[in-house]
């Protein structure tokens, strides 16, 4: 289908694009990969008055070692954050979930910062960030603040940001010398996720992020808690569905998923902790 018809405005930086958004308001929407919002587009699920395109507002678009933490721009390309060395040696969990998004042409074209403001519970990278336990940056007219990802997610295709806010940083604990793991179950390459795992396993804890398991990009708490008291990966994995709410459709029953998610988070600590 052929999207609805809207207005294009080309922001050229951050401040432009906030200014865009505090005169159109809930009215607008912002593009920058655009391989999130435009599906919905041409499907009519989103019908935006005006679309923000900040693809060009290279200030976003970076990779930083900021001492304890990794600081990425919201418009760095997937493709970027997949081939960084400082990922690679700090993050390595966020380079191999990032080599799952879909295939070369959208990597090259989707942003991190794109993916994680959908608030898509399929994605692959907010349950990397809900492993790490990230903290997300947004700006908006009163200055910026501090997300922790937990509070990010708030209902299917909904987060925490204001609609005059955008997100413009990402930033992830260095994880060098982790153990991790990253399991996804689709039916073909470049599918979304039937369901995935993400985990981060270090000092005796686990952080460890589902992937369409629930409405929204969710952890597995109780899994997390029984790593935390010396249960092994088996043991702790039986506990990876309580507490998710998956959907069912056409590639899966809420009960297929359940398993799924069991079975790849054991693969997930087995292999964080070999």
């Amino acid at each position: 289908m052929i999207p609805a018809a809207f207005e294009y405005i080309r922001a050229d930086s951050a401040d432009a694009a906030l200014a865009a958004l505090a005169e159109h308001g809930d009215e607008a929407k912002l593009l920058a990969g655009g391989h999130s919002l435009i599906p919905l587009m041409r499907f009519r699920l989103a019908r935006p008055e005006v679309i923000v395109d900040v693809g060009r507002v290279d200030d976003l678009k970076y990779i930083n070692d900021a001492g304890d933490h990794l600081a990425i721009g919201a418009l760095t390309r997937h493709s970027d954050v997949e081939t960084s060395d400082l990922v690679k040696a700090e993050a390595p969990l966020l380079s191999a979930a990032t080599s799952y998004v879909g295939d070369p042409q959208v990597r090259h074209r989707g942003t991190i910062g794109g993916s994680v403001a959908h608030g898509d519970p399929a994605s692959d990278i907010p349950s990397v960030l809900l492993a790490f336990r990230a903290t997300l940056i947004a700006q908006g007219p009163g200055g910026t603040r501090e997300i922790p990802v937990d509070d990010f997610f708030q209902g299917f295709l909904e987060t925490d940001l204001a609609p005059d806010e955008i997100l413009t940083e990402i930033r992830l604990p260095k994880a060098a010398g982790a153990g991790w793991s990253f399991q996804k179950f689709n039916r073909r390459a470049q599918d979304w996720a039937i369901v995935g795992v993400s985990a981060l396993v270090q000092n005796g804890t686990a952080g460890i992020g589902l992937v369409n398991m629930d409405s929204t990009p969710v952890r597995a708490a109780a899994a997390e808690a029984a790593v935390a008291s010396g249960a092994s990966p088996a043991e702790a994995a039986e506990s990876a569905a309580i507490g998710c709410e998956p959907t069912s459709d056409l590639n899966a029953s809420v009960e297929y998923r359940q398993h799924l998610a069991r079975v790849l988070t054991r693969r997930a600590l087995e292999e964080a902790t070999a």
